[in-house]
């Protein structure tokens, strides 16, 4: 058997036979030529060493149908890892309450399956919430710690492969919970969520919780202002003054490692409005601020080497050993690229944000909208809730605390799957060196622009 992980955290385990039974239904689905080849039936028994080749045969067979959109976003492949998460945690198929967070700390009851897959939870929680169809798009449910100070730092956004109740009550850690967020990038997708009561009051409760994370920055006299608007129960205004201030709609990432503008640099790395910003601590204890823009980056990539844990797969699962880097292809100049190199647990997510941030630049580009990127389930009823909840507004904003921390952490790990054997592997990279995200909003820009 084959354990698959999902950032590091045991989701199933499968066979070969499995494996290749998923191969076959995909391949008479979408053709030979479009699904990646697969690793062969031998006839005698494995040696060692051809086992450890499998299991990296079998590695990169799974990513690469992962990374194909046709293929990653299929429901033959995504329901395969669905019943497979079911199975290996052994599961049944109940109803169940699942509590799921706003930002405001509020707590949303859902009665769901503990068979329904991600988005039917989503749909659930929006339906109790009564926030309108169309605007169900434009949010998504995110796997968070909940740190000792009622904080709390990002794991990843769930996705279309898993089981939402087994994914968080597989961790064994009363600190891992599900919140509702906003999950869109170009702040004037707004206007959109505040035309409806319920989406203002969402946007609204995350906007007073980032600022008072201090994700956000704001300035005595900006807090005074937003404060009093606060007061005048102003949402709207509120949110309008919000959308100026530094950092708004960015996600920040735990401190980590850049070799940009040298190697060994202490950064702390915030994604938003179609970047990468860097706060860079140099050797020489001065701090520089840059970004790097989305449209510039021609391709990026992953690279993961893991050190094999004997412990139990449940264990520590927040504690990942895997050694992650995002290298992205930077146009610095006219015809000059250049590698740059972030070492962080956090890859996976930063490379899901740069590709999250491409593909709303291109459906904005042939004039689509979120409503059309979110799609819909044909099959499946969901159960409606007859109950709504309220949300309900946030306390009033403290005052700036001085000695809290300037780099607030938010520590977000999406999603990469990527199998394990469980024989011990010596191999030092998951992804080869020619497995890139080619970036389609890539543009070729001068110098005069700079």
């Amino acid at each position: 058997a084959y354990n698959i992980h999902v950032n590091g955290v045991l989701h199933c385990r499968v066979r070969y036979s499995q494996l290749l039974g998923l191969h076959e239904q995909l391949r008479k689905e979408y053709g030979a030529n479009v699904v990646p080849a697969f690793p062969p039936k031998k006839i005698f028994t494995l040696t060692p060493a051809e086992v450890e080749q499998r299991r990296e045969q079998l590695e990169k067979y799974m990513q690469a149908v992962r990374q194909d959109p046709t293929l990653g976003g299929s429901e033959t492949f995504n329901s395969f890892l669905r019943k497979a998460q079911q199975e290996t945690q052994q599961i049944p198929t109940e109803e169940v309450v699942l509590e799921v967070l706003l930002s405001n700390g509020q707590k949303v009851k859902v009665t769901i399956l503990t068979s329904d897959q991600t988005e039917d939870v989503l749909e659930a929680v929006a339906s109790k919430l009564d926030l309108p169809d169309d605007l169900v798009g434009y949010f998504s449910l995110f796997l968070v710690r909940e740190t000792k100070d009622g904080a709390f730092s990002f794991v990843r956004k769930l996705q279309e492969f898993e089981l939402p109740y087994v994914s968080v009550t597989s961790l064994h850690n009363s600190e891992f919970r599900i919140i509702l967020r906003k999950s869109y990038w170009d702040s004037s997708y707004d206007d959109d969520v505040m035309e409806h009561r319920v989406g203002l009051n969402l946007l609204y409760a995350q906007t007073v919780s980032d600022i008072e994370h201090g994700w956000i920055l704001v300035n005595k006299e900006q807090h005074r202002q937003l404060k009093s608007l606060q007061e005048k129960v102003s949402k709207k205004e509120f949110i309008r003054l919000a959308q100026t201030l530094k950092y708004y709609g960015y996600l920040k990432f735990d401190p980590c490692i850049t070799d940009f503008p040298e190697k060994g640099c202490h950064v702390v790395v915030s994604a938003g409005n179609n970047e990468l910003n860097f706060q860079v601590r140099l050797p020489s204890e001065q701090i520089k601020e840059g970004s790097f823009k989305v449209t510039r980056m021609r391709c990026w990539r992953v690279t993961s080497s893991v050190p094999m844990s004997n412990g139990p797969s449940g264990s520590s699962p927040g504690k990942s050993e895997v050694k992650l880097e995002l290298a992205f292809e930077y146009l610095m100049s006219k015809d000059r690229l250049q590698w740059v190199t972030i070492t962080s647990p956090q890859a996976i997510m930063l490379s899901i944000c740069l590709q999250s941030m491409v593909d709303e630049l291109m459906v904005k580009k042939s004039g689509g909208s979120i409503r059309k990127m979110f799609r819909r389930r044909v099959n499946g009823a969901l159960r409606r809730s007859d109950s709504q909840q309220a949300v309900k507004s946030p306390p009033l904003l403290d005052s700036p605390d001085a000695s809290r921390e300037p780099m607030a952490k938010l520590s977000s790990k999406l999603t990469s799957v990527s199998l394990r054997g469980i024989s011990h592997s010596t191999s030092a990279n998951d992804v080869g060196a020619n497995d890139f995200h080619g970036n389609y909003a890539f543009e070729g820009i001068g110098d005069e622009d700079l």
